[in-house]
């Protein structure tokens, strides 16, 4: 009676793919329309001026320009205050 003896269970050897989360455009760089600045998990970093957001958080340029970060005092519903990125697209003029 043939069988394989000792296989083991191997069980840490999978390994999920890679996600390429980031910011994609820094501060001062052109953006066209349409181009990600960045991609999250989570709303991380919040939509500024001419900014939209994608479907899985990511950050898309609504018009061509340059690529700004600024920060900003949010205030949460219990009044805890806490400060947040905002990405936003400076239209040259």
């Amino acid at each position: 009676m043939a069988h394989k003896k000792a296989g083991g269970s191997a069980k840490n050897l999978r390994d999920s793919n890679a996600k390429y989360r980031g910011v994609k455009l820094f501060g001062g760089q052109q953006v066209i329309a349409g181009n990600i600045i960045l991609q999250q998990k989570g709303s991380k970093y919040e939509c500024g001026k001419n900014t939209y957001l994608g479907n899985d958080f990511s950050i898309h340029a609504e018009t061509d320009g340059v690529v700004a970060f600024k920060t900003k005092k949010f205030t949460r519903f219990d009044g805890r205050k806490y400060t947040k990125t905002v990405v936003e697209v400076v239209v040259a003029e």
